[in-house]
């Protein structure tokens, strides 16, 4: 007798917008808590600058996105680090 799986209607759909945003964490840092969010490579499609090195972030890189939690700023807060930079940002100071 073939094995029956168990009825997936309580799995949720996948929502593609949501995960081409990248997984979002909170870390704490010496100066408060951040967003982090992981921003995979196939979904960067714009250049930007890292703040830790101040080279550019090209197209198509993986990298992270950080932003205060605390109420400290909005959206336009966001800066995208690359990976390594945020790891090693307090080392910078």
């Amino acid at each position: 007798m073939p094995r029956r799986n168990p009825d997936r209607d309580d799995v949720p759909p996948l929502d593609l917008d949501r995960a081409r945003q990248g997984v979002q964490r909170v870390q704490q840092w010496s100066d408060g808590e951040w967003a982090v969010r992981t921003i995979p490579g196939k979904t960067s499609t714009k250049t930007y600058r890292c703040p830790g090195c101040n080279q550019e972030i090209r197209p198509g890189t993986p990298h992270v996105v950080a932003w205060p939690v605390d109420g400290r700023g909005d959206e336009g807060d966001r800066r995208h680090w690359h990976t390594g930079c945020w790891r090693a940002r307090e080392r910078r100071r």
